[in-house]
């Protein structure tokens, strides 16, 4: 993540938050955002809408997750948290209800393992694999276990992930920025959309196009 202050990573969860809801990536007061600082980290408030928040209003907590200013935090920490562990360097974890992936959990995904196949290049190199997570109410601890051990167990096949989707409630993504993260985001939300519109499905890319993609971008997949 660049240098930034934490008053600039403030403003910057604000930014991304806002853009996300004028572009209807989220609605109401559905979604999160959080980010790891070097001595804990920043989530926006439980029930907060992403479009109007006040930077001086966001949760701040310790290291240990211990809440020491702002608005009550999100219920969705735990999950966060776990990410963060999970996947060291990761800086920033975005949470949607967008709407075109959830409708895939609706209607059924590629499968438990890819919710996408492969079917664009930039879906390779920007998102890669992303796993279902199994349906658990909103904020079930049960469910930062499940994306923490996927988390783990792609990084040991060599294939680190960007992306979990909770069945019925949509993306948790992480990157090294809000930037960044809301980039993978929009990648993969658009992504769903598209696999969505074209029925029957497109062919997924073949292997020696992936294997083409990992030769020249690093393409994780």
């Amino acid at each position: 993540m660049p240098n930034l202050t934490e008053a600039q990573l403030r403003d910057e969860i604000c930014r991304i938050g806002r853009s996300l809801f004028e572009r209807g990536y989220v609605h109401a007061t559905a979604g999160n955002i959080s980010v790891r600082l070097d001595d804990g980290f920043l989530i926006t408030p439980t029930d907060a809408c992403l479009g109007t928040l006040d930077p001086a209003r966001l949760a701040r907590l310790d290291a240990q997750g211990v809440q020491t200013g702002g608005d009550r935090a999100s219920k969705t920490l735990a999950l966060h948290r776990r990410i963060y562990e999970a996947a060291p360097q990761a800086r920033c974890v975005i949470h949607t209800h967008s709407t075109h992936l959830v409708a895939l959990t609706l209607q059924g995904v590629w499968s438990d393992d890819d919710i996408l196949p492969p079917i664009t290049p930039y879906f390779v190199m920007k998102v890669g694999h992303v796993p279902l997570i199994p349906y658990h109410r909103p904020g079930d601890p049960r469910v930062a276990d499940l994306a923490a051990r996927r988390i783990s167990a792609m990084a040991e096949r060599g294939t680190p992930i960007r992306a979990v989707m909770l069945d019925r409630l949509g993306p948790n993504v992480w990157h090294d920025s809000p930037a960044q993260a809301s980039a993978v985001l929009e990648e993969l939300e658009e992504t769903a959309r598209l696999w969505l519109m074209c029925q029957p499905g497109p062919l997924p890319l073949g292997e020696p196009e992936i294997e083409e993609l990992r030769r020249q971008f690093g393409a994780s997949w």
